[in-house]
């Protein structure tokens, strides 16, 4: 390593040292031509790299793991899961590594890891690479998460290798360097129970808590304190991603982080015409993980966490299981408050206001918007006009107007704060037909639209002109729209 990148880049090696059960040393696959693609300078700073370093060619080829610091030690990670409702004992990253942790310029450590790197001893049938449009897809829909305040994996960079990719045609292979808090998923315990290991999960245990729930330790039970961190942390999670209209797509449960951040941006779209039905996923064929199935697959996925988790709650499994079964129903209470707190924000109402108030107007609301097929973001975004005296955008929205005028002489009594609805309400989105746009033109080469697209969505709030294109919905020609996980 150079004399620049041993002074900016301080690796760390916490989950290859502390579960030599659950990593596999593994180097990426050298890449022929890297040549890098975007890179989020603003999370590099935050990370605490030089920028231009990372623009190097000798940054570029750490960003794909090429020139790993001498500090690292590469992983691929073991986890269990189930797929589709479907027990997997055996998953990990079949084309990803764990470069390692570092600590950020704020303290915290984070992961950094790779998607599309090569092979690896969990790669099954998969060839273990990426390719351009879905590691980049991965890189806009995170980061416009994050500028929506949603807790979600970052993305650094996406650099091309230089190699071809078979898919169902030859396309440009590309490594996507991905940022979180940790890759500790509910995945992550299910294959330390599963091979019936107490000292292997107590560990692993002790190290969600230390790293993200350290509230958890001031319980008389920990274990069941992290269970109701991690049950807390999910609800509010799934509770912004609906409020959004956001459909992740594969949740499976190797796919929930136990930090409580999104992960996995594969097969995921955010809803236009509001259709609490909407299914993007290709591979989602009886719509298990449909938008409005989220918050029932995410209580699901937290029972399976809960049985691996049960022999540190009690030694006793029927009180264990006892315990468990009451700190998960805790989900729905929570998830209820959050979402309808969030539908009081989006809607400008006072926290203060009746529920028996507020919500017949979210009820009756959502069932109009549902009628018409209005487009979820766009809608949200002019009612704050309408709480300014301008009806007419809202209203053109919807097909029963007698109904709606009725809806908005109640809404207009409780005196809605216009200027709190442009604070929750984003006008700019990752549109599923803009970011189709900008994948394509990636993929030949042009940069040019993603850079305008991720300009528009990291100030997702303000409007501005010029950006008119990135607040419309899709044109009808655009079609029923559906996504691929890249595999």
């Amino acid at each position: 390593m150079s004399d620049v990148a041993r002074s900016t880049i301080a690796f760390e090696g916490q989950f290859a040292r502390y579960f030599p059960e659950m990593a596999v040393p593994w180097r990426a696959d050298e890449a022929p031509e890297p040549r890098l693609v975007a890179l989020n300078r603003p999370l590099a700073v935050e990370l605490g790299f030089d920028p231009d370093f990372l623009s190097s060619p000798e940054g570029v080829r750490l960003l794909i793991g090429n020139a790993v610091p001498e500090a690292a030690t590469p992983v691929a990670q073991a986890y269990s899961g189930h797929q589709f409702g479907w027990y997997s004992p055996r998953l990990g990253d079949g084309r990803a590594l764990l470069l390692g942790e570092i600590s950020g310029a704020d303290g915290k450590l984070r992961d950094i890891h790779l998607k599309g790197s090569g092979r690896t001893p969990f790669a099954r049938n998969g060839d273990g690479r990426a390719v351009v449009g879905p590691m980049l897809r991965e890189y806009i829909v995170s980061e416009a998460m994050h500028a929506l305040n949603i807790p979600t994996t970052r993305s650094l960079a996406v650099v091309r290798t230089g190699s071809q990719v078979q898919r169902e045609r030859l396309l440009p292979g590309a490594v996507l360097t991905r940022v979180a808090s940790s890759h500790v998923r509910v995945g992550s315990f299910q294959y330390a129970r599963a091979g019936n290991d107490l000292g292997l999960l107590r560990r692993l245990a002790d190290h969600a808590i230390e790293r993200h729930h350290p509230s958890s330790d001031r319980e008389p039970n920990r274990y069941l304190g992290l269970l109701q961190d991690v049950v807390s942390v999910q609800a509010t999670l799934v509770a912004q991603w609906m409020l959004v209209g956001f459909v992740h797509g594969v949740m499976n449960t190797d796919n929930m982080t136990v930090s409580g951040e999104t992960i996995d941006y594969g097969p995921c779209a955010f809803m236009e015409g509001f259709d609490p039905g909407a299914v993007y996923s290709s591979i989602d064929e009886t719509g298990r993980y449909a938008y409005r199935n989220q918050p029932l697959v995410a209580e699901w996925n937290l029972a399976r966490f809960a049985e691996s988790l049960a022999p540190l709650i009690h030694e006793d499994e029927e009180q264990a299981v006892s315990l468990a079964v009451e700190s998960l129903k805790g989900f729905r209470e929570q998830y209820s408050a959050a979402w309808f707190a969030g539908m009081k924000a989006k809607l400008g109402l006072p926290e203060r206001i009746d529920d028996d108030v507020a919500s017949p107007l979210v009820d009756n609301l959502l069932v109009l918007v549902q009628e018409a097929r209005a487009d979820y973001t766009s809608f949200f975004r002019v009612l704050g006009k309408a709480a300014r005296g301008q009806a007419e955008p809202a209203r053109g929205m919807i097909l029963d107007l007698a109904a709606f005028d009725a809806w908005l002489d109640r809404w207009r009594t409780l005196k809605p704060d216009a200027d709190a609805m442009d604070r929750v309400n984003p006008i700019y989105i990752p549109r599923n037909h803009l970011v189709e746009e900008a994948l394509a033109a990636a993929t030949e080469g042009d940069v040019v639209p993603s850079e305008r697209l991720l300009e528009a969505i990291f100030d997702p709030y303000k409007e501005r002109p010029g950006l008119e294109k990135f607040a419309a919905p899709a044109p009808e020609s655009f079609g029923p729209y559906r996504t691929f996980c890249g595999t």
